[in-house]
C-alpha cells in the first residue's frame, strides 16, 4: 500500500501562484504595451510558464520537504547539467562567454561527484 502525498506547504503554493500571476500579467503586458515592450512582457509570461512547468514537474517529482537538498543528491540530474555545461564548453570555443561555461562545467562536475558520494553514503 503506497502513503498519500504530503500536502504542499504554503511556500510551494505561493510559488506556482505567483508564477501563474507572472504569466498573466506577460500576456496581459505583451497586448497593451507599445512593440518593444509588449515582445519583451511576451518573453518574460513565457519564462514565467516555462518555469512553472518546471516547479510542477519537480514538485510531483519530489512530494516532501526538502527539495533542494533531495534534487543535490540525485546524479542523474547533476550528470546532465555537467554534460550540457561540456557541451557549451565545446560549443563556444573562442568566445566571450567561454570562461563562464568553464565555470559551470567544473561547478557541475562538483555537484555530479557530490551527488555520487552523498548517494553511496546514504
Amino acid at each position: 500500500m503506497t502513503e498519500p502525498r504530503p500536502p504542499w506547504s504554503t511556500r510551494r503554493r505561493r510559488l506556482l501562484a505567483g508564477l501563474a500571476v507572472g504569466v498573466v500579467l506577460g500576456l496581459l503586458g505583451s497586448a497593451a504595451l507599445p512593440a518593444e515592450y509588449g515582445v519583451t512582457a511576451l518573453f518574460l509570461a513565457g519564462l514565467c510558464g516555462f518555469l512553472l512547468v518546471v516547479a510542477l514537474v519537480v514538485f510531483l517529482v519530489v512530494p516532501g520537504p526538502d527539495t533542494l537538498a533531495e534534487l543535490l543528491r540525485t546524479p542523474p540530474l547533476a550528470g546532465a547539467v555537467l554534460v550540457v555545461s561540456v557541451l557549451l564548453v565545446l560549443s563556444n570555443p573562442a568566445g566571450e562567454l567561454r570562461l563562464l561555461w568553464i565555470v559551470a562545467a567544473v561547478a557541475a562536475a562538483a555537484w555530479t561527484a557530490f551527488a555520487v558520494w552523498a548517494t553511496r553514503h546514504s
